[in-house]
């Protein structure tokens, strides 16, 4: 009666061979294929819904795919689950700047600054860009339109997804 049980909900007693979805989709990231790294993720959230990584790499994911609001909702979801995650303040900040809301922006600049490590090297270049950043919010802007300008962007596609405080 094994099909039974797999009817109903049992087990079949086979262990059968358990996708990865989180290393797929970490795969298909390093290799630039953002939009099938995105279902690989949203299968691996399933399995973890409350994995901060997960949804952090998800908002990455749809920043990098051209989907803005999605990932600021990602991000805020994240923080909802932590809300000291550096890596989702900064991330959120730098599509709130892209979409003009510099207010909120430089809150989650703050709270990057003060939720990030210090002491951890990795993070030394982000903590300076988001220092950066946040004394340009806080004094006049640099052109005259009053838009905010990156003050180290070497392209104009900063989506704050390089930052994750993940390892």
């Amino acid at each position: 009666m094994t099909w039974w049980r797999r009817l109903v909900g049992g087990s079949s007693g086979r262990d059968p061979r358990h996708t990865d979805f989180l290393a797929e989709a970490l795969d298909l990231e390093s290799r630039g294929d953002y939009a099938n790294a995105l279902t690989s993720y949203r299968l691996a959230l399933r399995e973890r819904p409350d994995d901060l990584g997960v949804l952090q790499n998800i908002a990455i994911a749809f920043s990098k795919t051209g989907q803005p609001e999605e990932a600021i909702r990602t991000y805020r979801r994240a923080l909802q689950l932590d809300a000291e995650s550096p890596g989702a303040h900064y991330g959120l900040a730098f599509l709130l700047l892209k979409r003009g809301d510099t207010a909120h922006a430089a809150m989650h600049l703050e709270s990057f600054l003060q939720f990030s490590t210090e002491q951890d090297p990795t993070s030394a270049r982000f903590r300076a860009h988001a220092e950066r950043t946040l004394a340009q919010l806080q004094g006049a802007p640099d052109d005259a339109d009053g838009q905010y300008q990156d003050p180290s962007a070497r392209s104009g596609d900063d989506d704050g997804s390089a930052y994750t405080d993940e390892g």
